[in-house]
């Protein structure tokens, strides 16, 4: 019984194509061994290096060679990293640290000051070493003014000295009378009070 994908293998009955005339003589690896010694020879004759494979970097013989070494069971710099460690690590190579500090103060401010204090006074900017909080109110930013030196301490120990060096403190911010697009230049009312 025939398939259908018998037919498309090679005919048993095909010629097998025969040697040159001047290796008509020789059999197996013999024929092998001359037809790769004439290969080469004329990939010498053509100015090309042969006999060493691919081409790729020699092996070194001998002289400096070192065993690979396995790390063992102890800590290592090839085992993976923490990924804090790495990042701090990259930030400081690149020069990243004082952005980072100075991001971190933002969003680490509530581990920084305490939760009393982040509760009622939020940091909006920082700006050259000048950090500003603004507080809810202005007997807060009253009582922030009066701690302000041990606030910078804690700053400076949590992110590093030089990062915040001064804290601009303001309170709430009044009620503005401007309603709508318009507006029409001036004082602005001024008998409201009476």
């Amino acid at each position: 019984m025939t398939g259908p994908f018998d037919d498309d293998g090679p005919e048993e009955d095909a010629p097998v194509p025969a040697p040159p005339d001047h290796l008509a003589g020789l059999r197996g690896i013999d024929l092998v061994r001359r037809t790769l010694e004439e290969a080469r020879g004329a990939a010498r004759s053509q100015g090309k290096d042969v006999g060493r494979g691919r081409s790729g970097p020699a092996r070194r013989v001998g002289g400096n060679r070192r065993r690979r070494t396995w790390s063992g069971p102890g800590p290592d710099a090839r085992d993976p990293q923490l990924l804090g460690a790495v990042t701090q690590d990259l930030a400081k190579s690149r020069g990243w640290s004082a952005r980072v500090a100075e991001g971190s103060v933002i969003g680490r401010w509530r581990a920084v000051v305490g939760d009393q204090i982040a509760d009622h006074a939020t940091p909006t900017a920082l700006n050259e070493g000048v950090l500003t909080v603004t507080a809810e109110s202005t007997a807060w930013a009253t009582q922030l003014r009066m701690v302000q030196s041990q606030l910078l301490a804690k700053i400076a120990a949590v992110v590093g000295d030089g990062v915040v060096t001064t804290l601009k403190i303001v309170g709430p911010a009044g009620p503005s009378w401007r309603k709508g697009r318009y507006h029409v230049s001036g004082r602005g009312p001024r008998d409201t009070y009476g």
